[in-house]
């Protein structure tokens, strides 16, 4: 997980703090419209966030972010992990509905557990928001704020395909394909957007899966664990490439990434094009090292950010900003989105991606 020096982590948060202040990333223009915000609320209310447990540096910065932007912004937050599973987040959202709370964030571990917690939560007045991942199979979700989790998808799969152009003009190539965690909402998400892109691709013969293992059930990764990956990506280098080449793999997250490498060089094989997410610092080195191919830029600053001015305008008893209204189906209702874009990165843009990144910045100059 990323590792914050006391310079960086300090400017992270007093850049979040200063954006909680404004109204930043709020617009009437281009293909937005608003939906109606609920009803005022004190501005010294207290804000619950659940996070899920801590399996990347995003979980952790945004932490930090949300108890001093929300601090910044006049609120109580109330922020906590559920390190210990779905059950201890149930009891977290419960306690914050006790204890009063006029917004809840819920960054799920499994979105699908939670009904139960966010009836008790809507019954109470508060406004529910979904953040970074779905809220599925309930009606008591108001918004979702996240990244376009479909196009960091469709980024991955086309960054596989230019990465095995650019090693090899022509193909077929060898690939296998890794999905995160099936309780998490957005990793099927993640994959279909990259099969967008890669299974036309399969079907025409340019990729070869020698595995066989095409399907999101076949890829997926339990628990976003690293090692759950470099154990799968072990057998399959001993059951399908003892002589044929790993050409590439599509990783869904740095972290599997790294592991999934770990994998490859300990059978001896070249290091193959792959793929990532989350610009985590290791792999961030690992891209300008020429090892890991890409990333995926989701600036969690911007995204908590958000979040916050969500918080804000509803407090104020404002309309909120939506530019997606149609595509999150959880399965009972369509949820009203605001989606941020992601940046892919590779070799090529890493210098100047994290230009503003308190952490990355000084790294890739």
């Amino acid at each position: 997980m990323r590792m914050f020096g006391k310079a960086g982590k300090a400017a992270a948060v007093a850049a979040i703090a200063a954006l909680a202040l404004t109204a930043c990333g709020r617009s009437d223009s281009g293909s937005s419209s608003s939906t109606a915000g609920g009803e005022a609320f004190p501005k010294d209310s207290m804000i619950g966030v659940a996070l899920p447990q801590k399996t990347s540096e995003n979980w952790v910065l945004a932490e930090n972010l949300f108890n001093d932007g929300l601090s910044s912004a006049g609120f109580k937050p109330d922020v906590q992990f559920a390190n210990g599973g779905v059950s201890e987040q149930q009891n977290q959202i419960s306690a914050m509905v006790t204890k009063g709370a006029k917004v809840i964030i819920v960054g799920a571990i499994d979105g699908a557990q939670l009904g139960t917690q966010l009836k008790q939560a809507k019954d109470s007045g508060a406004t529910v928001i979904a953040y970074d991942r779905l809220l599925l199979n309930t009606e008591n979700v108001d918004y979702y704020v996240a990244y376009d989790n479909f196009k960091v998808g469709v980024l991955q799969g086309q960054a596989l395909l230019d990465g095995l152009k650019a090693k090899k003009p022509s193909g077929p190539y060898n690939i296998e394909l890794f999905a995160g965690s099936p309780d998490d909402a957005n990793a099927k998400v993640f994959f279909d957007g990259a099969m967008s892109v890669l299974k036309p691709k399969i079907d025409d013969g340019t990729l070869k899966v020698l595995s066989g293992q095409t399907t999101f059930e076949q890829a997926v990764t339990q628990g976003w664990k690293g090692e759950n990956a470099q154990k799968r990506a072990d057998t399959l280098l001993a059951g399908s490439y003892t002589s044929a080449p790993l050409d590439g793999v599509l990783s869904p997250n740095d972290l599997l990434a790294r592991y999934i490498l770990n994998s490859v060089k300990a059978a001896g094989k070249p290091t193959p094009v792959i793929t990532g997410q989350d610009s985590e610092v290791e792999s961030v080195k690992s891209i300008m090292a020429g090892e890991q191919y890409s990333t995926i830029n989701k600036d969690t600053r911007k995204l908590v950010e958000h979040a916050i001015t969500m918080v804000k305008d509803l407090q104020a008893g404002k309309q909120l900003e939506i530019n997606d209204k149609d595509s999150y189906k959880n399965g009972v209702k369509t949820v009203p989105a605001y989606l941020l874009p992601p940046q892919i990165v590779t070799a090529a843009n890493v210098k100047t991606a994290y230009v503003d990144d308190p952490v990355l910045g000084p790294i890739t100059k």
